[in-house]
């Protein structure tokens, strides 16, 4: 699934060295299942059973990483907002899931071929502190989320209930509420945390590239998928902004 690493460099390095356009091509809101948004790269998407397979397991990671910093955390308040994120983020993995069973076949082994590739980025973005790791789920889930909603217009029927899964509430906006208070508190934080955020972008961006067919882009191919990262980049900022980070 992991592209070619010299296609996958230049890929990356797009976005550090080109200004944004003039004109942003927004994703689909949360919610929308409309086709007002559809973005014209089918040709690029993967197979049905990688597309879901990948959204499915990218979920469990998630709430694999929350439930550690459940453990890890000794605040109850802050628990509380960990679990509600985690909550919603296993009912969406159960909600792919029962979509991979009820139209392509067993959840296991539909998600199987991820593991490797999905558990490596996810060591990857876990911090050595704990707030690195929530800046992690927040900047990394909020970029595929957006990723997979995008893609999913490729789809028919099956992308329309992709998008209305995704399209639910996240539940990070209290995650989003302790690292805004760290940041705004803690300047020494703020740095290393505006820091760890660049360093999630290049490794979600790779994730998010991997998804797509062929491993190699011609031109034509690039200028379908050049707006779609755009869109990523400008929604990535956005949640920067939100924090008090710039991107």
């Amino acid at each position: 699934m992991i592209g070619a690493p010299r296609t996958i460099i230049c890929v990356v390095n797009w976005f550090w060295r080109r200004r944004p356009p003039a004109r942003i091509l927004k994703l689909r809101s949360r919610g929308d299942v409309g086709d007002a948004q559809r973005v014209d790269f089918a040709e690029l998407a993967p197979d049905v059973a990688t597309f879901l397979g990948q959204a499915a397991y990218l979920q469990l990671g998630y709430f694999e990483t929350l439930s550690r910093l459940i453990r890890a955390t000794p605040e109850l308040a802050e628990k509380e907002a960990l679990s509600l994120a985690a909550g919603r983020t296993l009912r969406k993995h159960r909600q792919i899931v029962e979509l991979i069973a009820e139209r392509v076949g067993d959840p296991t082994e539909v998600m199987l071929p991820f593991r490797e590739q999905l558990d490596a980025f996810r060591r990857a973005t876990i911090g050595a502190r704990p707030r690195e790791t929530m800046l992690s789920v927040h900047i990394t889930a909020g970029m595929l989320d957006d990723f997979y909603l995008a893609l999913a217009s490729s789809y028919g029927t099956i992308g329309r209930r992709v998008s209305e899964i995704l399209g639910e509430a996240a539940d990070r906006e209290q995650i989003e509420g302790i690292l805004r208070a760290t940041i705004d508190a803690d300047d020494e934080m703020r740095s290393l945390l505006s820091m760890w955020a660049r360093r999630l972008v290049g490794d979600t961006l790779l994730v998010a590239r991997s998804a797509l067919t062929p491993a190699r882009l011609g031109l034509d191919d690039e200028k379908k998928v050049e707006p779609v990262f755009t869109a990523l980049m400008a929604a990535h900022a956005r949640r920067m902004d939100a924090l008090g980070l710039s991107a």
